[in-house]
């Protein structure tokens, strides 16, 4: 059976996990999620990586595939970890690249060690053309999200106060935190059913497909992976 673990630091490696077990049922989803060192893998790139060396030791050279369900790692050290272990097969959680054929509001939600990388800023560069942007640093939030304790009230008291000015009106929302996809259906109930939840998570599942050089792509579930 094909193995891939998939790695993180809380409730956003939980539900990419899930979703690759609806995808890929031959697949055995080995779950390394670090919950002790949460804040410090989304506060610090250094960090995370190391964290991520140290909990997937006992896998490295031993599964199909190993998944960084974190945009910090997928964004700072994959490089790093493809030239380190040549023989294990790599892959991320990327920033997504919502399609516009016309100016549109995209609103970004990060976390303050995200938004310092390079990769980062080459993102929201290439973004430029096609977006306005509005990026919301949400540090707290991951936390009270892996605790339970994010509240509707404190999400739309924040889009009020920071998103809901200046005529910005976001038709797409772009997640650099894999925490927040476990709140998609509070942010849909804010910000309206029709936004578009930009997150990587069909492109990551696409290029799992043909990193593994298996027959497929995203099945026909699609509106579940999202």
């Amino acid at each position: 059976m094909i193995k891939i673990v998939v790695f993180d630091s809380g409730y956003g490696g939980e539900n990419f996990a899930d979703k690759l077990e609806q995808e890929l049922k031959i697949a055995d989803i080995i779950r390394v999620i670090d919950w002790r060192h949460a804040d410090i893998i989304q506060s610090s790139a250094k960090d995370a990586r190391k964290c991520a060396e140290q909990a997937l030791a006992a896998y490295i050279g031993k599964v199909n595939l190993i998944i960084f369900a974190n945009y910090l790692l997928s964004t700072t050290s994959l490089n790093y970890f493809r030239r380190k272990y040549q023989d294990q097969k790599f892959i991320g959680l990327q920033l997504e690249h919502p399609c516009s054929f016309a100016k549109k509001d995209a609103l970004i939600l990060a976390t303050k060690a995200i938004t310092k990388t390079i990769g980062f800023h080459s993102f929201t560069h290439k973004l430029k053309p096609n977006f306005h942007t509005k990026t919301l640093i949400l540090d707290s939030w991951p936390s009270k999200i892996d605790d339970g304790e994010l509240q509707i009230d404190e999400i739309k008291e924040c889009f009020g106060r920071s998103v809901m000015v200046d005529n910005f009106s976001p038709s797409k929302v772009i997640i650099a935190c894999s925490q927040f996809n476990d709140i998609i259906p509070e942010l849909k109930q804010v910000l309206g059913s029709n936004i578009e939840i930009c997150n990587g998570t069909r492109e990551t599942i696409s290029e799992m497909y043909k990193t593994l050089k298996l027959r497929g792509g995203i099945c026909k579930r699609s509106s579940a992976l999202k």
